[in-house]
Parts: structure tokens; C-alpha cells; sequence
């Protein structure tokens, strides 16, 4: 397929302006993985690094909770930065919000290799590192909103779900790149050495990031449904009110889905914590539990453009369902295995409930989110119900922590190194680790099983989107392309006036 594309007049989608859907594809999916490289060096660190770092040592459940407290302080400042940057999005364009995100995310979280400890700074510490985790949690905030929309409203009818879903093929590798990282620095330096300065490099070469991102970003064409919205001018003045107006019970739907989130977190930050912290007694090493992470997302990246053509063949909703209840339902066993250290049965749960099955609703959500807002409000609407919804899961590391929390640091972990023999209350430290293992197991398996329903639910109760052309987006009165015509404009490429 060409790469620039001229809908004809009288069709429903807009026709003033060029699409250009790949161009626009690859420079979401660049822009994505090199901002997700910054987010989450962070969410790795939290997990493997700051409890022992920025905290005060000697009560190992208090410094993984206000380590992960840390980390979902990312998440309360991205409604924020959503309502900010989704209302200039929607009133200045998409391009001009990605560079401004680049921009910001790149500041915060270099300086975040630039701080200094607890033991050198007390208290400073982990104030500076919220401080800054504020700042890169406002600029996520619109990121993957704006890059969806750029890439959706370059994008040919028929091929939506398709080209969006490269959004999040980004997102996974920027994961990649962050946990590949971590894995030769956390293999090769001493532990001592690492814990001191080596977890700071990844943080550095985030001026890297930001250089490329922008340079990147900066050469993009602002999306052709925006330009006709801002040459008609029809572009609101309060987004936000507007969108909460016509639109509010699908920004409830949204955030709702956008639980999902619990899924990544309970293998990539709290599972982390939980396979690796010789509190929790499990045994696992940094370096093997990094490798879920990497292999993980290299499936994903893998999967994800095939899943996003599913969507654009059979519908959003059934594959969203799918991914939803089978991940859900998949963290039991991925949390059992783990916790009997089982590295190669956790590692296979982990790919297929995280890997394989969430990505039926990991490729599909950029796409059917931005289908249910129209161009007027798109990026508002999406990027303030989406982070909503992500801030309610955010916490869930600290909370899983402060309810099955580890055994106590005293006398069961010495020189950072579990401690089975010791006795606590009457019983030996590897007993009462086993009994916490088990806790963990169905506890923050069944709130993530629960959170999944919920969003399975929601994506049920929304209208379908994929037969719909873009300039009848949003509207709850929108009539759906006939499949045989849909099916026709798929293999052709070409659409007809109506």
C-alpha cells in the first residue's frame, strides 16, 4: 500500500489532507519505545534497586511499600498531565503535545541518575525522587493518547487497529530496551558496585533518548482530521467539558479497561519484588527474573501487529474480552510458580499470560479507544479516562505489599541474604515464608482476576467501532460500514463516496 493516501470527496473520512499511515506509524512506534525506555528504567528500578537505596534500611516491608509508593506517584501526576496535554492536543495539534512529552520525560528522568542517597541526604532523597517521578508521570500522561491519535487519523479505514497498535509495539520494546539494559550492568558489575552506580546508567543515556526522540517527532505532519477540525473551526475551547458532556459514560468504559494495567504490574513490578527480595524468601536472582521481563516483551512485539489485524477483521470487542478474562485468569498460576521458584514454569506463565494473552487487549486498546471519542476531543477524551483508570492500579504494588508483605528483616534477612533457620514468634523464617507465598498467590491473584472482569465487562457494554469511518467517530448514532463493503475497502484500499 502507498504511503500517502487522499480519501475522495464524499467520503466519511477526511479529505483535504494526505495520509501518510506509515510514516506516521514509524515515528509513534520510535517516539513510544524510546519515552517507555525512560518509564520503565523506573518501574525497574523501584522494583530491584530504590527500597534499599533511597529508603532507610532495617524494615524491608517498609522500604519496598515506599518504594512502590514512589512509583504510583508516577501515576497520580498522569491524569493530570492528561487533562494538560490531552486539552492542548486538542486545541494545537497532536504533533506539537509528542514533542513537549519527549522533552519532559527525558529532563526528569536523567536527573533521577543524578541523586543522592539516603545515607548521604536523609529525607531529601526520596522527596527529589518523588519530585522528579511527578514530572515524568505528567508527561506520560499524554503520551501514548497523542501518539495513538496521530497514528489513527493517518490511518486507512479498514487498517485502524492494524497501524495503531504499532503504538504499543513501541511501548513493549522501550521496555525491552530498558531490561536489556539492566541485565548486563545487574550480570557483569558486583552487586555492591551495581547498587551504588551501575543502576545509574541506564538513567544517563536518557539524554540520548531525547535527542533522537525529538529529532524524530519534530519532522512528523500533523494529522489531516485535526487539520480539517482546526480549518473548520470546529476545535473546542474547553476539551475537557465538552468530551465529559457527550462523551462521559465511554470515559468511564475506558478507564475501566485501563485497569487491565494490573496485569504488567503484577509480573513487572511487584513480581519483581516478590521473586527477587530475600525478605519474601523465594530466591530468585535480578538477572533471571529480568529476562522474563525482556522475553516477555519481545513476544508482545512479535504478536502485537498480528492481533491488531485480528481487530480490524473480526471487531475490537471480542479480542479485547479474550485478553482480558484469559490473562486474568492466567496470574494464578503465574504467581504460584513463582513462588515454589520454579524459574522455568514461572517463566512460561509469565509469557503466555503476559507475552501472549494480554495482548488481545494490549494491541487492540489504541485503536478501539480512540474510535469511541470523536476528533474534537480524542486525545482529551482518551488520555484523562485512560490514565484515570491506570492510576487505580498503579498502587496496587504498594498495596499487595502493605497486606502480604515479607518476613520481617529482623533477624530473617542478614547481609541481605535469607535467612531460613532464624525464628520468629515460635517459627522458623522459611515457614512462615511459605505460608506468605501462598498468601500472595491468591490475594493478588484474585484482585488482578477481578480487575480483568471488570474490564472485560466494560469493553462488552461499549459500541463496536471497527466498521466505522472517522468523521462518524464518537457519535452513539454512527452507522457501521455494511461487512461486505467493509470487507471490499480492506482488499482494495479504496473507498467509495456515500
Amino acid at each position: 500500500m502507498a504511503d500517502v493516501i487522499k480519501e475522495p470527496p464524499g467520503s466519511h473520512e477526511p479529505t483535504a489532507h494526505e495520509k501518510t499511515p506509515k510514516k506516521a506509524a514509524a515515528s509513534g512506534w520510535i517516539g513510544s519505545a524510546l519515552e517507555y525506555y525512560d518509564f520503565f528504567i523506573y518501574a525497574q528500578a523501584a522494583a530491584l534497586i530504590f527500597p534499599t537505596l533511597f529508603f532507610p534500611s532495617g524494615n524491608a516491608q517498609t522500604a519496598i511499600v515506599a518504594s512502590f509508593a514512589t512509583f504510583g506517584v508516577g501515576y497520580v501526576a498522569r491524569p493530570i498531565g492528561a487533562f494538560v496535554l490531552g486539552h492542548w492536543g486538542d486545541k494545537h495539534g497532536r504533533k506539537n503535545v509528542l514533542v513537549l512529552c519527549m522533552l519532559l520525560i527525558g529532563f526528569s528522568t536523567f536527573c533521577v541518575g543524578l541523586l543522592p542517597s539516603y545515607e548521604a541526604v536523609g529525607i531529601w532523597a526520596p522527596i527529589l525522587l518523588v519530585v522528579l517521578r511527578l514530572i515524568q508521570g505528567f508527561a506520560v500522561g499524554g503520551e501514548i493518547s497523542g501518539a495513538s491519535a496521530m497514528i489513527l487519523e493517518h490511518s486507512p479505514f479498514g487498517r485502524r487497529g492494524y497501524y495503531t497498535s504499532f503504538t504499543l509495539q513501541g511501548v513493549q520494546a522501550g521496555q525491552i530496551f530498558a531490561a536489556a539494559i539492566f541485565l548486563p550492568l545487574s550480570a557483569i558489575l558486583p552487586t555492591e558496585a551495581f547498587q551504588t552506580w551501575g543502576w545509574r546508567i541506564p538513567f544517563f543515556l536518557s539524554a540520548i533518548v531525547v535527542f533522537v526522540g525529538y529529532m524524530i517527532r519534530r519532522n512528523v505532519n500533523e494529522t489531516p482530521a485535526f487539520e480539517e477540525e482546526a480549518e473548520e473551526g470546529e476545535v473546542p475551547q474547553a476539551p475537557i467539558v465538552q468530551v465529559v458532556k457527550e462523551n462521559g459514560i465511554d470515559m468511564v468504559r475506558v478507564a475501566c479497561m485501563a485497569l487491565m494495567n494490573a496485569i504488567p504490574t503484577a509480573v513487572t513490578v511487584f513480581g519483581a519484588t516478590f521473586a527477587t527480595s530475600a525478605a519474601y524468601g523465594v530466591g530468585l536472582t535480578s538477572t533471571n527474573y529480568l529476562w522474563i521481563s525482556v522475553s516477555g516483551n519481545l513476544i508482545a512485539v512479535l504478536l502485537i501487529p498480528f492481533v491488531g489485524n485480528l481487530s480490524d477483521r473480526i471487531g475490537r470487542r471480542p479480542v479485547i474480552i479474550v485478553g482480558c478474562l484469559g490473562s486474568g485468569i492466567l496470574a494464578f498460576p503465574y504467581l504460584y510458580f513463582v513462588a515454589e521458584a520454579n524459574l522455568p514454569m514461572a517463566f512460561f506463565f509469565a509469557m503466555l499470560m503476559w507475552g501472549c494473552v494480554y495482548q488481545g487487549y494490549n494491541a487492540v486498546f489504541p485503536s478501539f479507544f480512540q474510535e469511541l471519542f470523536p476528533t474534537k476531543t480524542r486525545v482529551t477524551g482518551f488520555a484523562v479516562s485512560q490514565n484515570l483508570g491506570t492510576l487505580i492500579t498503579a498502587f496496587l504494588p504498594a498495596i499487595y505489599a502493605a497486606i502480604v508483605g515479607p518476613t520481617p528483616s529482623d533477624p530473617c534477612v542478614v547481609d541481605k541474604k535469607f535467612v531460613p533457620d532464624a525464628i520468629v514468634n515460635g517459627e522458623t523464617c522459611r515457614s512462615l515464608a511459605d505460608s506468605i507465598e501462598m498468601d500472595v498467590v491468591w490475594t493478588v491473584g484474585a484482585i488482578t482476576f477481578a480487575l480483568a472482569v471488570i474490564a472485560a465487562i466494560a469493553a462488552w457494554s461499549a459500541r463496536e467501532t471497527f466498521r466505522v469511518h472517522m468523521n462518524d467517530l464518537g457519535s452513539k448514532h454512527a452507522v457501521p460500514v455494511p461487512k461486505e463493503e467493509y470487507d471490499r475497502i480492506r482488499r482494495t484500499g479504496v473507498d467509495q463516496p456515500v
